[in-house]
């Protein structure tokens, strides 16, 4: 028999969560499109915005129209807030994110999370004192491409995978200048576009790495990471601790033909699977397996990706702020990224 009582406690059971209340501590093209994709999915309370451009932050009215402007990253960090999402330079993600932690936030924080895997392993130690969800902006985890070759690579349908090929070239390049300078942005393509290489198929194969070989170029000419100036090409072999090998290579303003080649593709014993950008755009993917000669397409556009991995990291903060240790695995990203620099030297 179903009493008052009961009927409370499945009301309670079944009620929608406390939509948390966050900060917003940059807003250029990325911190501006990550707040749209929240505030489209009503999945929190937008309470405050810092940027230094007035222009950004009006743009940021039309999806926040009743939050809280500063100028200081204090005065937003002295609000009751659940969570914050940072979307800074480089060079300002490990401070801030630690300054947000130590006041008992949660943080989604815009790639990469430190300049260098002991940046990040402060980042980490921080959440994980705090007891604080953490969470970093990779979003091309959330491609159902490739959410499609992680399923397949991890159910073994393609065998044990041996060799790895992946690939971003961007024709372009970023736009602001603190890109270019290593003391802001803690390198060039690698810290770019390798990452998301690097953890994406870190995340697919959960095999370690056990050694790195690499080359960085400025302008066509080899650097090493004492260079001053940022490479805008890079390759790298990156040896796994199966026998299997990686081969990356990445760039700015490649003479590519397109706005953008990206690709990563994992041979395994029993076949192999792909995912690949269509026509040069930066959003639209293909993933397909192949066998032999014949091909089979797990996944197409179109596929509204790109602000995913903010909108679910919100409503995972809306079920439970702790800490998740499956973070950790950002240190072996880092760690890699750094074995590109460190084993590039002439």
């Amino acid at each position: 028999m179903k009493t008052a009582a009961t009927g409370m406690l499945s009301s309670f059971a079944t009620a929608a969560p406390r939509r948390p209340r966050l900060g917003f501590i940059g807003l250029g093209w990325i911190g501006l499109h990550r707040l749209a994709a929240i505030a489209r999915a009503d999945a929190a309370e937008i309470i405050a915005l810092i940027d230094p451009v007035e222009k950004t932050l009006a743009a940021a009215a039309e999806h926040a129209s009743n939050a809280l402007h500063f100028t200081s990253a204090n005065a937003l960090l002295d609000l009751d807030l659940d969570g914050v999402v940072i979307a800074t330079p480089s060079a300002q993600h490990a401070e801030q994110c630690i300054a947000a932690l130590k006041r008992r936030f949660a943080v989604f924080c815009q790639k990469p999370l430190g300049r260098t895997a002991k940046e990040v392993c402060e980042v980490i130690d921080a959440a994980r004192s705090a007891n604080r969800l953490l969470g970093v902006d990779l979003s091309y985890r959330h491609t159902d491409a490739l959410q499609k070759l992680r399923q397949l690579v991890r159910g073994n349908e393609i065998g044990e995978i041996f060799a790895v090929d992946l690939i971003f070239h961007n024709a372009y390049g970023p736009q602001k200048p603190w890109f270019y300078d290593r003391s802001q942005s803690g390198g060039g393509c690698i810290v770019d576009l390798g990452i998301h290489l690097v953890d994406a198929a870190l995340w697919i194969l959960d095999q370690p790495i056990v050694s790195v070989s690499s080359r960085l170029f400025h302008n066509g000419e080899r650097i090493d990471q004492s260079a001053a100036i940022c490479e805008d090409y890079a390759t790298a072999r990156l040896d796994l601790a199966n026998g299997g090998a990686m081969n990356l290579s990445c760039s700015w303003h490649l003479h590519a033909g397109r706005d953008a080649v990206i690709g990563a593709s994992f041979y395994g014993t029993k076949g192999s699977a792909a995912l690949r950008n269509v026509n040069g755009s930066f959003y639209d993917f293909v993933a397909e397996r192949f066998n032999g000669t014949t091909g089979q397409i797990l996944a197409e556009p179109p596929d509204e990706w790109f602000g995913r991995a903010a909108v679910e990291w919100t409503r995972r903060l809306a079920l439970d702020p702790k800490f998740d240790p499956d973070i950790e695995r950002m240190i072996e990203v880092a760690t890699a990224l750094d074995s590109i620099y460190e084993n590039a030297n002439l």
